[in-house]
């Protein structure tokens, strides 16, 4: 069983609560769930710190997402918790400071790894924030087991991409209509949820159609003037 799994917290230093920021009329984090759920899975689960259930809870619901607690530092153990929780053979693992993921490069990475039976795939040269990891959930028990640096377990996927002798790694340059490195769809400071406000109102409503990879990169490459 494949599920996408978003981690999310509250208590990021550069833009505290940045989850709960407005985008449109939602929370950010919800504009986050309703682009994931444009990716086709199995299940759909919110992994956050055991002390932002309270708050994220009736957003998961919302959203039509499940819930897993677990460690605010390990989150590598908080991705193997969900993975034992709701029986996952492949995770699809998203960040919830990116609320402008491509839906069709991801469902395109994780097609990929499924047809390769690779350990952890994702695209090289989308815009920082846009992509998605596909991960084998056994490479993740394995590194939960094993990794020991604190850098390891924090980002949850390097234990996996700098042991390419152990594990089948899958890292193509994406599709050229969904290139476009210089660009940055994430959220992580002030300036970038202004930019992603504007980006936002700029997209179509339609769902499927806003979290296409090419609207956004030309909504993008087009407001750049006035971002």
């Amino acid at each position: 069983m494949t599920g996408i799994v978003l981690q999310a917290r509250l208590d990021s230093k550069r833009l505290p609560r940045k989850a709960l920021l407005p985008l449109g009329s939602k929370p950010m984090i919800v504009r986050v769930m309703e682009a994931l759920r444009q990716v086709r899975s199995e299940q759909y689960i919110l992994a956050c710190p055991k002390d932002c259930v309270d708050t994220f809870a009736p957003l998961a619901q919302e959203a039509a997402f499940l819930l897993c607690a677990g460690s605010k530092e390990d989150v590598l153990s908080r991705y193997c918790d969900a993975i034992r929780l709701y029986h996952l053979d492949r995770i699809i693992r998203a960040t919830g400071d990116n609320p402008f993921v491509f839906a069709d490069a991801a469902f395109a990475i994780n097609a990929q790894a499924l047809d390769l039976g690779a350990d952890y795939a994702g695209y090289s040269a989308l815009p920082y924030g846009a992509g998605v990891e596909s991960v084998a959930a056994e490479a993740l028990l394995c590194a939960e087991r094993e990794a020991v640096l604190a850098s390891d377990r924090e980002h949850v996927c390097p234990y996996l991409y700098r042991h390419p002798q152990r594990f089948l790694v899958h890292r193509p340059l994406a599709p050229v209509c969904w290139q476009a490195p210089h660009l940055r769809v994430t959220v992580d400071t002030a300036e970038d949820y202004t930019q992603a406000q504007k980006l936002y109102a700029a997209l179509p409503s339609d769902l499927q159609q806003r979290y296409r990879g090419e609207l956004i990169i030309e909504a993008l490459t087009a407001g750049t003037a006035c971002f």
